[in-house]
Order: structure tokens, then C-alpha cells, then sequence
């Protein structure tokens, strides 16, 4: 029983970010808020997002989520108000806009890029005439038949 207690207090652990005097009382806000939270990064803990992060700086970025839903803010204008003071590396899944359309677009551009060049070496390769070999003069012969000789 206490190993079934100590796995699912494991796994239920990213789930206790969220401290009981963080949560609001309407449940309606409160899982908008949820939901929000999970597609913002915690700046601290890089890969995780603000829902699930123990730091003091999600937990202060969870609390002014909330504040801006209780002010009336729709989902939107509330991430675009943490976007705002923290940038765009806030969020957990960047927007494909603006600058970022390079960094969406240069993965699949340079593996064009790699198969094209890959493809005219190939073809370079393969239409270049092998070098004739020479054949071997009476001397080299004479040399080549002494050493199989021995």
C-alpha cells in the first residue's frame, strides 16, 4: 500500500504547482486559467510550463494570469499581456508570424537545401570519367613478377 501511495504521489507531483490560495473560486476561471498556463513556459525551468513548475517566478506568473482573467481580459488579451512584459520565449509553442516564420521554415529548408546538394554530387559523381589506368611498363613488370617471386 505505501509503494501504490509513494507511485501515485510520483506521478501526481507537476500537478501541485498550482497552491491552493492560487485557485479561483469561480471553476469556470479557473480551468481557462489552467488551460493558459499549460502554453506558457516558466522562464526559469525552460522546458516546463508555468502549470507545472514549482518556481517562484511561475507561481507569480500563474497568480497575474488569474489577475487578468478576474479583470475580464479574454484568454487572448491575458497571454498577450504576459507576452508583452516577457517576450515572445514565454510561450510554449511560438507563433509562426513575423521573424519567427525564418526559424519555422529553416529546418525544412535546409534539408532541401542538403538533399539538392546531395543529389548533383551524385550526379557530378557519377557522370566523371574514371581515370584510365596505364598499363605497366616492362621495367614495373620485371620488378611487380621478382617481389611474387619470392
Amino acid at each position: 500500500m505505501k509503494r501504490l501511495l509513494l507511485i501515485l504521489t510520483l506521478l501526481a507531483s507537476p500537478l501541485w504547482a498550482v497552491q491552493p490560495d492560487e485557485m479561483l473560486d469561480d471553476p469556470a476561471l479557473e480551468a481557462r486559467a489552467r488551460e493558459l498556463s499549460q502554453g506558457l513556459r516558466c522562464l526559469v525551468c525552460r522546458n516546463e510550463s508555468i502549470d507545472e513548475s514549482n518556481a517562484s517566478l511561475a507561481r507569480d506568473l500563474r497568480i497575474l494570469l488569474r489577475e487578468r482573467l478576474v479583470a475580464g481580459d479574454s484568454d487572448a488579451e491575458a497571454v498577450d499581456f504576459i507576452v508583452d512584459r516577457y517576450g515572445e520565449y514565454v510561450l510554449l509553442n511560438p507563433q509562426a508570424t513575423g521573424a519567427n516564420w525564418l526559424l519555422w521554415g529553416a529546418g525544412p529548408l535546409m534539408l532541401l537545401l542538403a538533399g539538392g546538394l546531395g543529389v548533383i554530387y551524385l550526379r557530378g559523381r557519377a557522370r566523371s570519367k574514371t581515370p584510365s589506368e596505364a598499363p605497366l611498363s616492362a621495367e614495373e613488370e620485371a620488378r611487380l613478377r621478382d617481389i611474387l617471386d619470392r
